[in-house]
């Protein structure tokens, strides 16, 4: 077997941008004379994996996992490692040598070559559905159908739309007579696995779907009404819309329809329009507005979001104004949440007396700028969670407003600080015209209900040796330090520290960032590397790095900063008091009138006391 040659090896490792070649997937950002961007190997809101061009290697700081840039692609892409030589060396135009010396690894032929056959024939299958709907007499309901729903000639080319043929018995024997195997095709996704020859698709609209690479690696097909399409044994019509099986390289989670289109424009933007189906999509890109993408026949899914977090900040969700669709944006949004993006909500309307409800009757009816302007209006997703339980639910009556807050609770559960809870909580009070302690109070029996489940409490989990966990003063000192390192001066901390004391501080991961920004402000030093090399603890640092990045530290810094000094202080008052407390209780069998330890207790808890009253007042 021929072996790739070391030369060519030694060729790619020389030639190969380890930045561009990671940035295919994941979206790096430079800070501090380092490439950053979020893990693609575990779950993080925050990026804690980084990029050295020069070694053209790559490390995580969360999971730990790290290596060449070689490896890298192998991990991503599930390659052998002469597969990621082959791939490397042809997308930088290397001539790819062999040789028989043993020197060198073997390409892993049957693998490759399947994947690759694969690839070609749904290359093909494309171009043919296209044949059919451009050129076949029967593919012209098909045009006719895509024409009418305002979409033009240059978005059919461009995402390849085709038609399958309403004949169910013409592409077996068609692929046979190319030279395909048996084997083969009934392993493509092509065909039905409960009987074996018969297409699954007939007789519908055909909507290629293509990795980010650009490689088509399965379909999607609408019904057309009329058409001889399959006929289901119960006698029922067939679905709308269905879609490949998984295949070798095909998997839902790993595919987003319209990302190869979307890619460029998502990474400039930093963020990515997220629409119901094909149709919305192709709409969309029309109308201009290239960062669109839909989820394939199913629901926004985490692997999904997982995915767009590589290279989008912020997803905008652009769903249906019925009920459904509705019901759809409220399971996106959590989605979103629970996978680090930040989350908007555009409902389209049309004017006049249509009842519009998705881009693609935008687009037919009003025209691409009408579409435009109609997604460019958005809300953030707690106005839109707020504005959607008021409209369910009769907030002016105490079991609307209860349902109204047990609504929104999965939302606030997305949150990390008891900060930030804290503000969006005040905001649903405001909003349902209850009192804070009331919404608070009964967000903390939900709360206690799902944990208790069937009425079992929950086992206490341990935390790992080192383990770094949230908490108010953590979040605070996490404030004032990602502002104050992302906007390059220290403009938070000088107050911070007029206000607390280091001894003031009890958690230890608080007080090594309150110990960092204090060497940094010494010093004047603003940049992110100097403050990270100031932190000695390595899951401090690696915390700082993996949450940093998080838009719950920058939403209003300077309210959350007030909100969290007071917060700190009025805990450290609320546990000196209880120290009084004690200590007069102690006291209270042998003291006497006049006794002075007793008298200076009741002086000290009468003045926490009032600075306690002081601070309630404040905060109201």
């Amino acid at each position: 077997m021929p072996l790739i040659s070391k030369t060519t090896i030694d060729e790619v490792n020389s030639r190969m941008d380890a930045v561009a070649v990671v940035q295919d997937y994941v979206r790096l950002d430079k800070r501090g004379g380092r490439w950053w961007g979020l893990c693609p190997f575990h779950s993080e809101k925050t990026g804690s994996f980084t990029v050295n061009p020069e070694m053209k290697a790559y490390h995580c700081f969360g999971c730990g996992k790290g290596g060449s840039v070689l490896n890298f692609v192998m991990e991503m892409d599930k390659l052998s490692f002469p597969e990621t030589v082959e791939l490397l060396a042809k997308k930088l135009g290397i001539e790819i040598v062999y040789d028989n010396s043993g020197s060198g690894p073997a390409p892993d032929d049957g693998k490759n070559q399947r994947k690759e056959e694969l690839f070609e024939l749904y290359r093909r299958m494309a171009a043919t559905f296209q044949h059919f709907l451009e050129k076949k007499a029967e593919g012209g309901p098909a045009k006719q159908y895509i024409i009418g729903r305002g979409l033009n000639n240059e978005m059919i080319e461009r995402f390849h739309l085709g038609y399958a043929p309403g004949d169910r018995q013409w592409l077996y024997s068609f692929l046979l007579k190319k030279g395909y195997s048996r084997d083969f095709l009934n392993v493509s996704g092509l065909f039905s696995s409960r009987y074996p020859g018969m297409p699954l698709f007939a007789g519908r609209i055909m909507f290629p779907i293509s990795d980010r690479q650009g490689r088509i690696v399965a379909f999607g097909g609408r019904v057309l009404e009329g058409a001889q399409g399959p006929v289901r044994a119960d006698g029922r019509a067939p679905p709308k819309y269905i879609n490949s099986p998984e295949i070798e390289i095909y998997k839902k989670g790993e595919t987003i329809f319209a990302i190869d289109l979307a890619l460029p424009e998502i990474r400039h933007t930093k963020e990515v329009y997220l629409v119901e189906g094909y149709m919305d999509a192709i709409a969309m890109h029309q109308a201009g507005i290239a960062n669109t993408v839909a989820p394939l026949g199913t629901a926004f899914t985490d692997d999904q979001a997982k995915l767009l977090r590589r290279w989008a900040e912020k997803a905008i969700l652009v769903f249906d104004s019925d009920g459904a669709g509705q019901a759809a944006v409220v399971k996106g949004i959590l989605t979103c949440r629970r996978n680090g993006l930040s989350c908007a909500v555009a409902v389209p309307t049309g004017e006049g007396e249509a009842a519009l409800k998705d881009p693609a009757d935008i687009l037919k009816n009003y025209g691409p700028e009408a579409l435009q302007k109609s997604v460019k209006c958005y809300i953030n997703d707690f106005e839109y969670l707020i504005a959607r339980a008021k409209s369910l639910y009769d907030t002016s009556g105490s079991e609307g407003k209860a349902k109204a807050v047990s609504f929104i609770f999965p939302f606030i559960q997305t949150l990390d600080s008891e900060v930030a809870k804290d503000a969006f909580i005040d905001a649903a009070a405001d909003a349902f015209g209850a009192s804070r302690q009331a919404v608070k109070n009964d967000l903390r029996r939900i709360a206690a209900g799902i944990r208790q489940g069937e009425g079992k409490p929950q086992p206490h989990k341990e935390d790992k040796p080192g383990q770094v966990r949230m908490n108010d003063e953590l979040f605070l000192l996490m404030v004032v330090a990602v502002n104050d390192m992302k906007e390059g001066n220290q403009k938070l901390y000088p107050e911070f520290r007029k206000a607390l004391k280091i001894n003031e501080i009890d958690d230890a991961a608080a007080k090594e960032l309150f110990i960092a920004l204090e060497e940094s402000y010494i010093n004047d030093e603003a940049g992110v590397d100097q403050f990270l090399d100031r932190i000695k603890l390595k899951e401090v640092r690696d915390f700082f790095l993996e949450r940093g990045s998080s838009e719950e530290f920058t939403i209003n810094p300077e309210r959350l900063l007030a909100d969290g000094i007071k917060k700190t202080i009025r805990k450290k008052l609320e546990r000196q008091l209880d120290e009084i407390v004690i200590k007069l209780r102690s006291l209270k069998k042998n003291a006497s009138p006049g006794d002075e330890e007793a008298d200076d207790l009741l002086a000290e808890k009468m003045r926490i006391d009032e600075k306690l009253r002081q601070l309630k007042e404040d905060s109201r």
